[in-house]
C-alpha cells in the first residue's frame, strides 16, 4: 500500500474521502456544515474505524517522548508581554500551559496522522466541509502538523489558533478529564473582543462556552482562529494525544516567532523571517 493511501487508516464506507459522488461523502460533508454554521464545530464520530485504534494509540506513544515538554506562564494570544497594554487586558492575564506539542519534523511521514494531513482527498473532504474552497498545508515546517500530548494533571490553557480553521483527531483518550471547550466565533476577523475574552478568562462568561467530549477516531473541525479554546486538566492514568492538521486558505503560512519557540522550544529560519502572508491583524 502507498504512503498516500489512507484507505487502511479511514472507514471508508462512512467516509468515502476520494469519491465526493458518493452519497456518503455529500452526507458526512453537510453533517459537518451544519454543525458549524449551529454551533461553530463539527464532530465527524468515527472516522478512524476501531481496527486502526490501538495503531493509532501506538504511533502516538512512539513519538510522544518527542514532544517539547515546558510548563510556562502564557498568554492567550501566546504573544510576548506588552506592559504597554490595559492592566484588563486579556493579554495580562497569565496562563499556566503545560501541554506539550510533537512538532511535524518529529513525526515521521509514514505514520497514519501525517499521511491523512498530506493526502488530497483528506484535504479536499475537509475543505468541503468547512465550506472554503481550497485549503493550503501550512508552509510552517514545525506547525503544519503536531501530536498535541496532555499528560496527568495537565491542561492546554485558554487559547486562539493561527490557523482559521482547527482540524483534529483524539488518537488517545485520558481515563478522565481533557475536555474540550470553546467559545464560537467569541471574535472576528476585525474584531478582538477583548471584553468577551475577559469574561471568560474571568470566568464570568459560562454563557459562551460550550464543551464536546471527544473519542478515540473522532474528527473535529472548528473555528479555531475565532473561537477561543482550551482542553481541560487530564486526570487519571494515560495522556490525551489529539493529531493537529493545520490548513489555511492561503498558502505559505507561517506561525510568528514567539508562539512558536513557545509551542516548540525551537525556531526555524522560516519563523525568523517576516511574516509576509496572516490572515488578518489580529494579535495572534
Amino acid at each position: 500500500m502507498s504512503r498516500t493511501d489512507v484507505s487502511d487508516v479511514i472507514d471508508t464506507e462512512r467516509y468515502p474521502l476520494h469519491d465526493p459522488s458518493a452519497p456518503a461523502w455529500t452526507s458526512a460533508v453537510a453533517r459537518a456544515r451544519k454543525g458549524l454554521a449551529s454551533t461553530g464545530c463539527a464532530v465527524l464520530p468515527g472516522v478512524v474505524p476501531p481496527s486502526v485504534l490501538e495503531r493509532l494509540h501506538d504511533e502516538g506513544d512512539r513519538v510522544a517522548p518527542d514532544a517539547h515538554y515546558e510548563t510556562r506562564v502564557v498568554n492567550v494570544y501566546n504573544t510576548a508581554p506588552d506592559p504597554t497594554l490595559p492592566p484588563d487586558h486579556p493579554a495580562r492575564v497569565p496562563l499556566e500551559r503545560g501541554n506539550a506539542f510533537v512538532a511535524r519534523d518529529r513525526i515521521p511521514e509514514d505514520l497514519a496522522v501525517h499521511r491523512l494531513y498530506r493526502d488530497p482527498g483528506f484535504r479536499r473532504f475537509l475543505s468541503a466541509c468547512a465550506d472554503m474552497g481550497e485549503l493550503h498545508e501550512l508552509a510552517d515546517p514545525l506547525a503544519g502538523l503536531c501530536l498535541n500530548v496532555v499528560t496527568p494533571g495537565r491542561s492546554h490553557p485558554w487559547h486562539f489558533d493561527t490557523n482559521e480553521v482547527a482540524i483534529s483527531l483524539l488518537t488517545r483518550a485520558p481515563e478522565a478529564g481533557g475536555v474540550f471547550e470553546y467559545c464560537p466565533d467569541i471574535r472576528s476577523a476585525g474584531d478582538e473582543n477583548t471584553a468577551a475574552v475577559a469574561d471568560v478568562l474571568a470566568g464570568r462568561g459560562e454563557h459562551l462556552v460550550r464543551r464536546i467530549t471527544l473519542n478515540p477516531g473522532d474528527l473535529q473541525i472548528f473555528r479555531g482562529r475565532y473561537s477561543l479554546h482550551r482542553v481541560t486538566e487530564v486526570s487519571g492514568s494515560g495522556s490525551r494525544h489529539s493529531a493537529i492538521f493545520s490548513y489555511s486558505s492561503r498558502p505559505g503560512v507561517v506561525g510568528s516567532e514567539e508562539r512558536t519557540r513557545q509551542l516548540f522550544g525551537r525556531v526555524l529560519a522560516e519563523h525568523v523571517a517576516p511574516r509576509g502572508v496572516r490572515v488578518d491583524e489580529l494579535m495572534d
